[in-house]
């Protein structure tokens, strides 16, 4: 029987993962719309931009984070002025779990739209629509199915994060604590290996969930069993 301490871990991961798909969802969308259609300067910087954190070291992810949501920070000074503490909270543990996840978000909805055909983008021009018209309203339905597995894959990796998280989110049991933390601070005590694996079989149980539903999403209807002849 798990502890509550640890079952706030869990819980905490999954809200943390659940946040950071929602809040990096638009912005993953529009960024994989104008990699795949977009004719503009700065493309292959936009196209670095969007895959960086998948190459950076998390810490260093978290530790720019800091720095921009830090009371000096670019986004944190304003914030702090109000009263508002972002750093060392969950919700920076989101952002920094969006961060790290986004290219994978990016990537498979990307390549989601670029299979459309483009024999149907033609006649929405044809019918009048404009580009942010038909990209709304034919891009993205069709792209659904991309959506919702980058939507898995990102939900997934944030289950995992510790990295980037625990830079800007810290370490504050039942607060900042996820479940990665949770392990990470019983592996560095002696004696607690029993709790560690506990949580560890936890940790594989909720990702192996979510890549199933990937691998649900991203199978095509009408695979895995044998068409009647």
């Amino acid at each position: 029987m798990l502890p509550g301490a640890d079952i706030h871990a869990i819980g905490l991961s999954v809200r943390v993962a659940a946040a950071a798909t929602v809040f990096a969802l638009p912005f993953g969308v529009a960024a994989a719309g104008l990699l795949a259609f977009g004719r503009f300067p700065g493309k292959r910087l936009l196209d670095l931009l969007v895959h960086l954190p998948l190459t950076l070291p998390p810490v260093v992810v978290g530790y720019l984070l800091l720095l921009l949501l830090g009371r000096n920070g670019w986004i944190g000074a304003p914030f702090d002025a109000l009263g508002i503490r972002l750093v060392f909270t969950w919700h920076a543990g989101a952002l920094a779990s969006a961060v790290v996840g986004f290219p994978l978000l990016v990537r498979s909805v990307r390549l989601s739209m670029e299979s459309i055909d483009p024999k149907i983008l033609e006649a929405a021009r044809t019918l009048g629509a404009g580009p942010i018209d038909a990209f709304l309203r034919v891009v993205v339905p069709l792209s659904a199915r991309g959506i919702a597995a980058g939507s898995a894959l990102l939900f997934a990796r944030s289950l995992g994060e510790f990295g980037a998280t625990v830079i800007v989110a810290g370490n504050i049991p039942g607060v900042t604590r996820t479940l990665p933390v949770a392990i990470y601070d019983y592996a560095a005590a002696p004696g607690n290996d029993a709790a560690a694996s506990m949580l560890c079989g936890a940790a594989v149980l909720l990702s192996a969930a979510v890549l199933l539903l990937h691998e649900r999403i991203v199978r095509p209807a009408g695979c895995g069993g044998g068409a009647a002849r």
